[in-house]
């Protein structure tokens, strides 16, 4: 370890996202100092439903327990009984919905398992309630890292600069940060991989839903069809529902980062053959087309002082309901990780041992949830649109995610941390 003379660590987050926001409510609670620099004006509200697993509400608890009770005061279940238990109904999404096929129910979940969801914006407004006056500094976008003397350089676009002695990456799947700690390890994973697939989304009111969808509003379902699908499922404690259209596309995505615009006519014309009651949603989505990107390979999650956290680290599908709660878990190990660290010679280590542990399972969970999109649009080789297979492998893949034990997790952190520290 470092001499005990030595200052305690600069920390710098650059995002201040659901991990960014994350990893300083970990830092705070802990009362390791950090300082978010964020590209915004403000707290962004912009978004909308998120689904968190088990596994994401027990990373909350970890990173701090009255995290996981203000989350409690704000999440949004499936409003029927039944469904109680249920991360989605598997439905046809032609019109009937499977009824003239004889299939009127696909439900998916597990005994120990409850449905929670929120509207990002409640989510964020509960993380930002952690963060002390001033920990977040705003329009402060960085353009560039420099790695000089074991300190980090970030230069802003404001012209101004800050040395730090580590850099969380949180900025997003596009994130600059990327770049910093691939650039000259794995270039060609620098960008995120597009995944055939853009998305409509958008927001309708729950009692509007109920007049369009009847009985199926209000519990969280996924209709299905060849090459496109649409989920839906309540959030802003059952006031709003929310919804995802996914609509492949074989070409490669050559139309920037960003949703382009398109008309009403060619969203419908995208979602032929979807029951007239699902393009009646279509009325609360944009018309914009939202690529969707993933990081389907990313060989060290730093470089340095420089470190990876959430989408820019392992930007996955939102199929397995799975990205956020990953973020989450990162934040967890992480921020107790650098609890442990007290001078700067110790970064590096902690960053290498949270390597080790995250990095295996995130990547895991971005390979399954692209498979998850494959087989929910009817693509898998092997499932193609047998329902009930679709249903039963839905019921299987899930588990490894919702039951994974985060404690021991951490608990092998601690314990590789302070072996690799004492060599």
């Amino acid at each position: 370890m470092g001499s005990p003379n030595q200052a305690r660590p600069t920390i710098a987050i650059i995002g201040a996202g659901i991990g960014g926001l994350a990893l300083a409510i970990g830092l705070i609670k802990r009362n390791v100092p950090v300082t978010v620099y964020d590209a915004a004006d403000q707290f962004s509200t912009v978004g909308a439903g998120i689904g968190l697993g088990p596994n994401a509400l027990n990373a909350m608890d970890l990173v701090d327990n009255v995290f996981r009770e203000k989350y409690d005061e704000v999440k949004t279940q499936n409003e029927k009984l039944e469904f109680e238990h249920s991360i989605f109904d598997a439905l046809y999404a032609e019109e009937g919905f499977g009824e003239k096929r004889g299939w009127t129910r696909g439900l998916v979940g597990a005994p120990y398992f409850t449905r929670s969801s929120a509207h990002r914006k409640d989510l964020l407004e509960i993380m930002e309630s952690f963060i002390p006056e001033g920990s977040v500094k705003f329009k402060k976008r960085a353009v560039s890292f420099e790695q000089v003397e074991k300190k980090v350089r970030i230069n802003f676009a404001d012209g101004t600069s800050e040395t730090v002695d580590a850099v969380i990456g949180c900025d997003g799947v596009k994130g600059l940060t990327r770049r910093a700690v691939l650039g000259d390890i794995a270039p060609e994973e620098v960008q995120p991989t597009f995944m055939g697939m853009y998305i409509y989304r958008g927001i309708i009111p729950m009692a509007r839903a109920k007049e369009i969808l009847g009985t199926h509003a209000g519990d969280a379902k996924f209709f299905m069809a060849k090459g496109k699908a649409v989920a839906a499922y309540p959030i802003s404690r059952g006031q709003e529902m929310n919804l995802v259209f996914f609509v492949t596309d074989s070409k490669p995505w050559t139309q920037g980062d960003h949703a382009i615009s398109c008309t009403k006519e060619e969203m419908v014309q995208d979602l032929e053959g979807f029951d007239p009651k699902l393009l009646k949603l279509l009325d609360y989505c944009k018309p914009l087309r939202w690529p969707t990107w993933h990081h389907p390979q990313t060989s060290t999650y730093y470089n340095g002082r420089i470190c990876l956290l959430g989408d820019v680290a392992h930007a996955s599908s939102s199929h397995q309901a799975a990205g956020a709660g990953q973020g989450l878990e990162d934040a967890a190990v992480l921020s107790q990780l650098l609890t442990l660290v007290k001078t700067p010679d110790d970064l590096e280590t902690a960053f290498q041992v949270y390597d080790a542990i995250r990095r295996p399972r995130a990547q895991e969970v971005v390979r399954t949830s692209f498979e998850a999109g494959l087989i929910y649009t009817w693509q898998h080789p092997d499932i193609g649109d047998d329902m009930e297979a679709i249903k039963d492998n839905a019921n299987q893949r899930l588990h490894w995610i919702w039951q994974h034990d985060l404690k021991a997790d951490i608990q092998k952190a601690e314990d590789d941390f302070r072996r690799l520290c004492q060599r």
